[in-house]
């Protein structure tokens, strides 16, 4: 039988949960009273599962304010912070809302090496395109012919035009290139790949900020969204990650990808608590449905091991 897409997330969160449950409950055998020593070893818990020291902290304070000094179970432990990680996520569970008017609506993806970006953007056109959009991909990653490979597949799955160059040529022309064809086919939504590049080269970093000021010159409101793709077993690495490229570029929105495997699950808690930026959809498999939106409460009840 096919799984829900909360026993998806609960399955994909597996690793991340483990580490928290089996963590808690090695703290409260049983009942326990919630003392200094009790909330020191919860907050090293959840440091353990990147929820970041900062959201660690808040959260061991929100349950001393209300069970200190009380005997209390692993059980409501877990659910207490269950109910405190949906209200930080709650926000931030936001699809990516496309504007039909626009033909096309412009969505950059960005990110580091290895983040997933290119089977994000075909997982992203197979579900717009299956809502009924026409959907045009542009391979902006010149750098690698693998790339464009791999995005001219997803466009053959998903019956989606692809817009590519020879490898090495000018990514932002090869954007103008693919916007002016959008507008000419009456496209709903381009999703633009990029190249892969480490936040702390300098060189790399000025060519996207090129394609960006190439896209505006298009439409000056695009990018619509710049969206920023993160691999989660990159943990706590992945807020200074956000932190480079949104002062770069201005990023608008991001994608959790690898949650299925990593114990660091806890950073999209400190993303979204950092930074507040819509978390449009995550990622818990290889399968081209791994990929969609979440709600705060699911993920927050599959993050602690909660049915």
């Amino acid at each position: 039988m096919a799984l829900t897409w909360f026993q998806k997330i609960k399955q994909g969160l597996t690793k991340t949960s483990s580490r928290l449950a089996d963590g808690v409950a090695g703290i409260f055998t049983g009942k326990r009273r919630l003392d200094d020593d009790a909330l020191e070893e919860l907050e090293e818990v959840l440091i353990s599962a990147d929820l970041g020291p900062a959201m660690a902290a808040r959260m061991v304070a929100e349950l001393a304010k209300n069970k200190f000094d009380k005997e209390i179970s692993d059980l409501e432990v877990r659910e207490a912070f269950a109910a405190h990680v949906t209200s930080v996520l709650e926000p931030v569970a936001k699809p990516i809302a496309v504007d039909r008017t626009r033909k096309p609506h412009i969505v950059l993806v960005v990110g580091v090496n290895g983040s997933g970006k290119t089977t994000t953007i075909g997982k992203l056109a197979k579900h717009y395109s299956e809502q009924g959009l026409t959907v045009m991909l542009a391979a902006g990653d010149t750098f690698r012919a693998a790339a464009v490979e791999q995005l001219k597949v997803w466009g053959e799955r998903t019956n989606c035009p692809v817009i590519a160059k020879e490898t090495g040529a000018d990514a932002a022309s090869l954007a103008f290139d693919a916007i002016q064809q959008a507008k000419e086919q009456n496209v709903d939504l381009l999703l633009i790949d990029t190249a892969g590049r480490l936040h702390n080269k300098t060189g790399l970093m000025q060519e996207l900020q090129k394609v960006v000021r190439v896209i505006g010159k298009q439409d000056p409101d695009a990018p619509h969204d710049t969206i920023m793709v993160l691999d989660a077993t990159t943990g706590q690495n992945a807020v200074q990650q956000v932190s480079v490229f949104g002062d770069m570029v201005k990023v608008t929105g991001l994608v959790l990808t690898k949650l299925d495997g990593t114990a660091k699950g806890g950073v999209m808690v400190a993303l979204a608590d950092r930074f507040g930026l819509p978390v449009h959809c995550i990622g818990v498999g290889e399968q081209a449905d791994d990929l969609r939106a979440f709600t705060a409460n699911d993920f927050a009840r599959g993050l602690m091991g909660l049915e």
